[in-house]
């Protein structure tokens, strides 16, 4: 259940005129500015689960200003009578819901200028030191007038205070299959980890599959720590060696074998003519989960002694 309907007024401001959005952690509602006479995307969370991601993802939001990130509306918090959100309101469809109308792929020429766009605004967002952490087809708009939107800062980190999943933040913060490995070992994340993210983005563009395609959550993230991924040529014999190469160098199971910075792989999106082509394509591992078991058990491990221990160290404080 939404708590506003299409005609309800939110703190006096903004007109309610429709529900385009719904999930487990926010509403999206379409309206209208009374003080701007502008359309607006409000975003609110559900009341349970109170306000404090919201004001950090306020704070990112406010200091962005480039065309291809979402631009958020200035709103005084002491007016508002609950935590939301303003942006501005984007006329236009994300690449995930294009990718299911085109038939599952796009043209690599223009995956290519549509990754260049992409970078251009990643380095955007790094130079300011922030890292995204959840770029994804849902969360890039193609808008109708051709414009291009990274949107969704709601796991947005300062890079200087990191990014982290399993070792940090709940397991299920980021999507599985544009997750990349250090995330999954719980490690801090840096301007590489989004890079992981857009060659997985720009694989499944060009080719239609993710680049570990299983069916299982868990096979997708431990796949990627043991393994790579299936060569694109395999699924699109006619993709050029260099694209090619492009997609598995963002694609390096290690951050320091990708590329150092959203600009280099712009430019190599933009001219791919002249990227040099290595052996990488011949190096590639299939994925063997069996791998994972130790690991896995160890963590588990790990994680049924800390309590022990805990409780005897508590027994022996008592005793003093």
């Amino acid at each position: 259940m939404t708590e506003f309907a299409p005609g309800d007024i939110l703190d006096d401001r903004f007109h309610i005129v429709a529900v385009v959005g719904q999930g487990q952690w926010s509403v999206v509602y379409k309206a209208f500015d009374r003080t701007t006479g502008q359309t607006v995307a409000v975003k609110m969370p559900p009341r349970y689960l109170g306000g404090i991601q919201y004001r950090r993802e306020a704070e990112i939001g406010r200091r962005l200003d480039h065309p291809g990130l979402l631009k958020f509306v200035p709103i005084d918090e002491q007016a508002q009578s609950r935590p939301y959100l303003v942006t501005e309101y984007l006329d236009g469809e994300s690449l995930h819901d294009e990718l299911h109308h085109r038939g599952g792929t796009l043209p690599a020429a223009e995956t290519l200028r549509l990754g260049a766009q992409i970078c251009d605004a990643l380095d955007y967002l790094h130079r300011h030191h922030i890292i995204h952490g959840d770029v994804k087809p849902g969360n890039i708009m193609r808008c109708a007038d051709g414009s291009l939107r990274i949107i969704d800062f709601g796991i947005a980190r300062w890079a200087a205070r990191g990014l982290r999943t399993a070792g940090g933040f709940p397991a299920h913060v980021g999507t599985p299959e544009y997750m990349a490995p250090e995330l999954v070992k719980g490690k801090r994340g840096d301007a590489r980890t989004d890079l992981y993210s857009l060659g997985a983005v720009l694989y499944e563009l060009i080719t239609g599959r993710r680049p570990f395609d299983t069916e299982k959550e868990g096979d997708r993230l431990g796949a990627r720590l043991v393994g790579d991924p299936v060569a694109p040529s395999r699924y699109l014999p006619s993709l050029s060696p260099q694209v090619e190469e492009i997609l598995l160098h963002a694609l390096a199971r290690k951050p320091a074998d990708r590329y150092p910075s959203a600009m280099a792989m712009k430019a190599d999106l933009e001219e791919p003519a002249r990227v040099v082509v290595s052996d990488r394509a011949s190096r590639l591992k299939a994925p063997v989960l069996a791998k994972l078991w130790w690991p896995v058990v160890g963590l588990i491990g790990f994680s049924l002694l800390v309590p022990v221990v805990l409780f005897f160290v508590f027994l022996a404080l008592l005793k003093k």
